[in-house]
């Protein structure tokens, strides 16, 4: 078996953690979600969330990468061998989530190509459904849609092929190029942004304080479930990338670097895309809570509306836009596939190559069924239930069954405050047992009670108006998938021998 890669430089693994937790929802869906719980006062229960959940899990799972040594299921394995499902299911989530993003990042990579020429026309929303999706009704597959297969096969061979080179010199380099890019394209897109139009009326807006939302629990349940979903925790990525850390790493200085460097950069996407929103809101005569969108609405439909609107340089604008778009799904997706390939080389004893040939190759195949005229549908779908009763759900039984179960916080806070220069106190052990539990307690309580309603009451309708089969095969059955076949990974024998590795790491780390 090939000896375990290791992170270049510190910056390496800064920029690549980064870089994973700087993905397409930054720039798409936070703006809304504070826009729409109190702007301003979103920013209180948000910091709130970053300081009692967000970092404390990060220290959580880079000490858990970084002790074990190990992929996510060999690192809950060598946690206690019944948990290692946890680890596999984390691992399929993160499978699923790579076959659908790869699409997303593929419209993008279409979309920048338009922006020269407006290819989009005046009608946003119809070119996207029916001229570049070519959309047919949910449930029917339809032909494949050459407009999104030609980039859906170039981001799977740019990803597959940065993983073959491996961790240091694909995945570090890689991010050593994309981040400061993306931040550079994206510092631009704000300049520009704020020197429209309308601009101060749309960031009055975004910042306006309403803070009588703070006594609101929907708000704070969407403050944490911003944070959760954004940092990029809880589905294995940031246990295999803290794997490959040196035995003697500033783990607690690299998750507050982390967690606000991204927070930082959702600040700075809120700004940009609230500023034209606000040239939006101008240039159409309604108020900025009418042009306000998030998700695939604003990006595909929204922003080339915008874009047909600028005084100059239209093209140029447009493209920045959505390279932003590429680049931020590009170092996500290299994250999340690489959560996989690290867990067949670890159980199947098999090459780096053999891993990313098989996994990533799958997953390409898989995201076939998204670059379909009924892709959309089954994107939405899916994105959903793997969101929602995956990550969500996964992040809730892996705090639990660290912190309570297991008991692992004492052993994982002595082993962080020995290699660390910022210890760890109560306050750390305080927000894993108690504070992050029953947030997201709370959270799974919510979904589950208005999605189980929803599948029983025909009254209320499905997630998204979906028929009652398309829902269960399509997003139901997806999510308690990744969770069935996780279960039956674990039961598979290991091919390397993990226990005598992980008697190595002890006594290196004594």
């Amino acid at each position: 078996m090939e000896s375990r890669s290791n992170w270049g430089t510190r910056a390496g693994f800064i920029l690549a953690a980064v870089g994973s937790a700087i993905g397409l929802g930054n720039i798409w869906r936070f703006p809304a979600v504070a826009y729409e719980n109190g702007g301003g006062a979103f920013f209180i229960p948000y910091l709130f969330a970053l300081l009692t959940a967000g970092i404390p899990i990060l220290i959580m799972e880079f000490s858990m990468g970084h002790k074990h040594r190990g992929s996510a299921p060999l690192t809950f394995k060598r946690m206690n061998k019944k948990s290692e499902f946890v680890g596999w299911w984390a691992v399929l989530v993160a499978f699923v989530i790579s076959t659908y993003y790869s699409v997303i990042v593929a419209w993008a990579m279409s979309y920048s190509v338009f922006s020269f020429n407006q290819n989009w026309g005046s009608d946003t929303e119809s070119f996207l459904f029916n001229d570049y999706l070519q959309m047919v009704d949910p449930g029917q597959v339809g032909g494949i849609v050459p407009g999104v297969l030609i980039p859906l096969i170039i981001v799977w061979v740019l990803v597959l092929g940065i993983l073959f080179k491996g961790v240091k010199k694909g995945i570090e380099i890689a991010n050593r190029i994309f981040i400061p890019a993306l931040v550079i394209i994206f510092l631009i897109i704000v300049i520009r942004a704020v020197t429209l139009p309308g601009a101060l009326d749309g960031l009055q807006a975004f910042f306006a304080p309403d803070f009588s939302t703070i006594l609101d629990a929907d708000v704070w349940v969407a403050a944490y479930g911003q944070i959760f979903f954004s940092l990029s925790i809880a589905f294995a990525i940031m246990i295999t990338y803290s794997s490959y850390l040196p035995k003697k790493s500033d783990l607690t200085n690299n998750a507050f670097i982390v967690g606000f460097g991204n927070s930082s950069f959702e600040l700075l996407a809120g700004i940009g895309v609230f500023s034209v929103l606000g040239f939006m809101s101008a240039q159409s005569g309604v108020g900025v809570s009418e042009v306000v969108e998030s998700g695939v609405g604003l990006a595909f439909v929204v922003f080339p509306a915008i874009i047909n609107e600028f005084p100059g340089l239209n093209g140029l604008f447009g493209f920045l836009f959505f390279a932003s778009l590429v680049l931020a799904g590009l170092t996500s997706l290299m994250s999340i596939t690489e959560t996989y390939v690290a867990g067949l080389v670890d159980k199947f004893n098999i090459s780096r190559t053999k891993a990313v040939l098989f996994g990533g190759g799958l997953a390409a195949i898989i995201s076939l069924i998204f670059s379909t005229q009924g892709g959309l549908n089954f994107l939405d779908a899916a994105d959903y239930f793997i969101n929602q009763f995956g990550v969500a759900l996964l992040g809730l039984v892996e705090v639990v069954l660290v912190a309570w179960i297991l008991r692992q916080v004492k052993d994982l806070k002595d082993h962080t405050n020995e290699i660390s220069d910022i210890r760890l106190g109560s306050w750390w052990a305080i927000c894993l047992t108690v504070i992050t539990p029953i947030v997201l307690g709370f959270q799974m309580y919510q979904l589950l009670t208005q999605n189980l309603l929803k599948q029983f009451d025909t009254a209320t309708g499905n997630y998204g108006n979906y028929s009652d089969a398309f829902i269960i095969y399509g997003g139901w059955s997806v999510a308690a998938g990744a969770l069935i076949l996780g279960i039956i990974l674990s039961l598979t024998k290991w091919k390397g021998n993990t226990r005598v590795e992980s008697e190595e790491n002890t006594r290196e780390a004594k």
